[in-house]
């Protein structure tokens, strides 16, 4: 694999530039503009419109939205199986953690995951984005949407 495509806390982020920069802010002004006329020249009709612009945009997001709850879920359970796989005994523990710890959790290694589990679990880090700064050995996740 080349380093282009070595995967790190740098650039993991995933951005699908059809979506976060063309349909999201298109749909985004398209309701400002219907708001904007709404407001400039009242009536039904141009409520209406911006009503359904809202609608579509709040639509799309959910759309998108939805799908990565899901995801997310997923995540959560194939990390509760790995942390079975790897500290088995530990399951009490394991449901202390949060979904989101989880999600930065996913990154780590097997070989990290027990050091970092604890850390997590003693309160020496906590956030997402703390535990994935924390993981030394990126396991990439390219399967996310």
């Amino acid at each position: 694999m080349s380093d282009d495509n070595v995967q790190n806390y740098g650039n993991h982020r995933r951005f699908l530039a059809p979506w976060h920069f063309v349909v999201i802010p298109i749909l985004a002004l398209n309701f400002l503009l219907g708001l904007r006329t709404m407001i400039g020249a009242p009536s039904l009709a141009t409520a209406w419109s911006a009503v359904v612009a809202l609608a579509i945009l709040a639509g799309v997001v959910l759309s998108r939205v939805m799908p990565l709850r899901v995801q997310d879920r997923v995540i959560r359970l194939e990390e509760m199986l790995r942390l079975e796989r790897l500290l088995p005994g530990r399951y009490p523990e394991f449901e202390r953690l949060t979904v989101s710890q989880l999600l930065a959790l996913r990154f780590a290694s097997d070989a990290e995951v027990p050091h970092t589990v604890d850390r997590i679990l003693a309160g020496e880090i906590s956030t997402r984005d703390e535990i994935k700064r924390a993981v030394q050995h990126w396991r990439a996740d390219h399967l996310r949407v």
